[in-house]
């Protein structure tokens, strides 16, 4: 990998200087809204985990990638019909000797918010994670049965009531 990868360099291959103009100040707000938007900001955006959603007739699988943490960064829970994903991604401490050109990575806090159906048991919920993967498998409520309900003759008091 060539220092050229890790610094912003212009098309000349200079390094670019800031342009403090208007114009240079909206072309900087506009790329750092980019960078954002696009995940490449240091704010915590790229540590919102990815995840896939599938379901069968009885559970619905939630699989989600949480490279660089372990079981004791994860926390589930589960609070009426919403599934909430909570990591910590922690900065490694043992940096101190090196000198770093470039920082890419993320570190901080994240939260991934799911809706799912009414009804959900959370006792019946089971999580595993494995090489950087968190597996939820969440059992389906039990569908009611459709009741049919007689319609009944009405007595004197429901009809003079009426």
């Amino acid at each position: 990998m060539g220092l050229r990868s890790l610094v912003p360099f212009g098309d000349s291959g200079a390094l670019m200087q800031p342009d403090f103009s208007l114009f240079g100040l909206h072309r900087e707000i506009d790329r750092l809204f980019n960078e954002v938007a696009q995940g490449n900001g240091h704010n915590g955006a790229q540590l919102v985990p990815k995840i896939d959603v599938s379901e069968n007739d009885k559970t619905i699988e939630i699989s989600a990638e949480m490279p660089g943490l372990e079981r004791k960064d994860v926390e589930i829970l589960i609070d009426d019909d919403m599934l909430t994903i909570r990591g910590e991604k922690k900065i490694e401490e043992d940096t101190t000797d090196k000198d770093v050109q470039h920082n890419d990575r993320s570190y901080g806090v994240f939260l991934r918010v799911l809706q799912l159906p009414l009804g959900i048991d959370p006792s019946g919920v089971q999580a595993t994670m494995s090489n950087g993967i968190l597996e939820i498998s969440i059992p389906k409520p039990a569908k009611p049965e459709p009741k049919k309900i007689e319609v009944k003759e009405g007595n004197e008091q429901t009809k003079q009531a009426a």
